[in-house]
Order: structure tokens, then sequence, then C-alpha cells
């Protein structure tokens, strides 16, 4: 039988991460779900993320359905920001085509709109370039850049992680904007339409949350909330590996959480093995914070929706899945 993988659609996430430790070796302060930047005589460093919507748009091509895919855009940069713990300042987007088609710009517009005031930050500019060479007619690419601000020594980076920490986390909305590459792999065009309700379902924007939560429980020199991962590419594996110390490991327990039918639908059409689907796609968990245990049920309770899910342990980095 015919098995799939992400890397058989085309995307070699291992390649990716040894991409990244090249490049931090020249510039060592990338390779968080945000760039820190200091603002000289003040308290407060900037807190820079940049991201596109991948091919997440040939399903908007697809269905020549535009309006939702800018909030796409502007939640898979603002929920990198908040891993941080910054809050949003303000987003510029990059839109290029092979020509512009203006009522088809103005519903990509609509919802980047939308997801900045989702988010609570500014659309202050961007850039629209017409490449009639390089776009198929009516196909398009988008990129964002969001800045936020954040008080020097309250970023949360995962540095006070530890043994006995749990993670909890907040349902996804649906795929958002990852592992779509190996959902068209699996999917026919038809299929894609039949379930096109819960794959163009627009990224969950988590901001107001998060940012409320940690100021309920990440001031007055508390840091309960030790870790934030925005569990986009790379999944489970990589995004909350990325954030751990070393020695310290993540249990995460499945079935500890009710998996949307959607993502069981592409792992049976696809034959997609285990592993490599926790690493494709967010499984009906879009973000996770790793909370002290002396405090998860407060945290739970003030988050409502968030699930229990896994714990911390003193280890070889890593996380598993049992």
């Amino acid at each position: 039988m015919f098995i799939n993988t992400y890397k058989k659609a085309g995307v070699n996430i291992d390649i990716g991460n040894e991409f990244v430790k090249r490049l931090k070796k020249k510039f060592p302060k990338i390779g968080g779900f945000g760039g820190l930047y200091p603002i000289g005589g003040t308290n407060y460093n900037l807190v820079a993320s940049t991201d596109g919507v991948g091919t997440k748009l040939k399903l908007a091509f697809l269905l020549n359905k535009h309006d939702t895919i800018g909030i796409d855009l502007v939640a898979m940069n603002v929920n990198d920001l908040i891993c941080m713990g910054a809050k949003p300042l303000f987003f510029l987007d990059y839109f290029a085509c092979n020509k512009l088609d203006l009522a088809q710009a103005e519903q990509i517009i609509k919802g980047i709109a939308e997801g900045c005031k989702l988010a609570g930050l500014q659309l202050i500019g961007g850039e629209t370039a017409e490449m009639p060479d390089f776009y198929k007619d009516r196909e398009y690419d988008l990129a964002g850049f969001a800045v936020g601000i954040i008080e020097k020594n309250k970023e949360i980076n995962g540095g006070r992680i530890k043994n006995g920490d749990v993670l909890l986390g907040l349902p996804s909305s649906g795929p958002h904007a990852n592992g779509y590459s190996l959902i068209r792999r699996v999917f026919s065009d038809i299929n894609l339409k039949k379930y096109s309700k819960d794959l163009l379902a627009p990224t969950k924007i988590y901001v107001k949350k998060i940012l409320a939560a940690i100021e309920k429980f990440n001031s007055n020199h508390q840091n309960i909330i030790v870790g934030v991962a925005n569990i986009t590419g790379g999944s489970f594996y990589d995004k909350i590996e990325r954030i751990l110390p070393q020695n310290t490991k993540v249990i995460i327990k499945k079935g500890s959480w009710e998996v949307p039918e959607i993502f069981n639908i592409i792992q049976r059409e696809g034959n997609i093995p285990e592993e490599d689907i926790y690493r494709t796609l967010n499984m009906g968990i879009g973000m996770v914070l790793i909370v002290h245990h002396d405090s998860v049920l407060q945290v739970k309770t003030f988050l409502k929706d968030a699930k229990e899910i896994g714990h911390v342990e003193n280890g070889e980095k890593g996380v598993e899945l049992v």
C-alpha cells in the first residue's frame, strides 16, 4: 500500500531545520518564534516576525474564495509574536500577482484588515507587485510582517521550563496554514471542494486570549506561563522542542483531546504514518502553553477551552507522543 508523507509531497522539514542551524552560526539571534531588537534608551524590546500562507493559497484559487486568506496571513505572524509574550503593534503585507484584479485584491485586503482587527494591531503599509511572467493568471502570493513590543526581561523563551510542568493545548480551527502540500497530495480537487469548509477555515488568532492569560499569570513577579508554542510547520515535534531547555523532554498523550474528523480523514485517505502526520498537521491543537504544575487548574479555568495534553520530564531534549 502506498504511504504518503510530507517529504513525498515535496516538503522536507529536516532540510529546513538544517538551513536554520547554518544560519544561526552566522546570525545567532535568529531561530525563535520572533526576533528581538532593543529600543535604545527604553526598557522595551521590539519583536518581529514574518511568514506567508503557503500552498493553502492553491485552495483559495481552486474555490475562487479570497476573503479569509488574509486572516491566515495575519495569524501566521501574530501567533508567533505572542509565543514570546509580545503585544503586536503593526503589520505590513506583500502581495505579488500576475496581473492586479481589483475585485480579488479587495477581498484579500478585506481579510487582512479583519485579521488585524482580531489581533488588535494596525495595517500601516505594504507592497503590491505585478509579475506577469512569474505567476499564473489570477494566482498570487502573500507574505506578512508583524512587529510587537515587550518589556525587557519579560520575554517568554522557555528558559524556566522544568520537570513537572504541564502542557495545555488550545483548539485550532482546522489545519490553519500548514501541511497543505500534503493535503493537496492526498485529496483530489473534488474532495478539496467537498471538505473546503474545514480546509479553508481561517487560522485562529490567539492574541487577545494569550495576552490576557500572560497579564493575569505572569505579572507581579509571577512566572506561571513559562512556554508558548505556535503549532505550525514541524507541528508538535519541532515547534515544542524549539522552546525546551537542554536535558528537558515533553511527553504528549494522544487521546487527551478530541482530534477533529478532518484530520482523521486526511490520515486515512492518505495512509499517512502517525509520526508524520503529527509532525505535519496540528491535529486540532493550534497553540500550546507550558505552565507550572501547581497553577494548572487556575490557567485551565481562565482559558476555559484549554486541554491538558502532556507534561515535562528530565531527559534528552525532545518530544514524545505516547
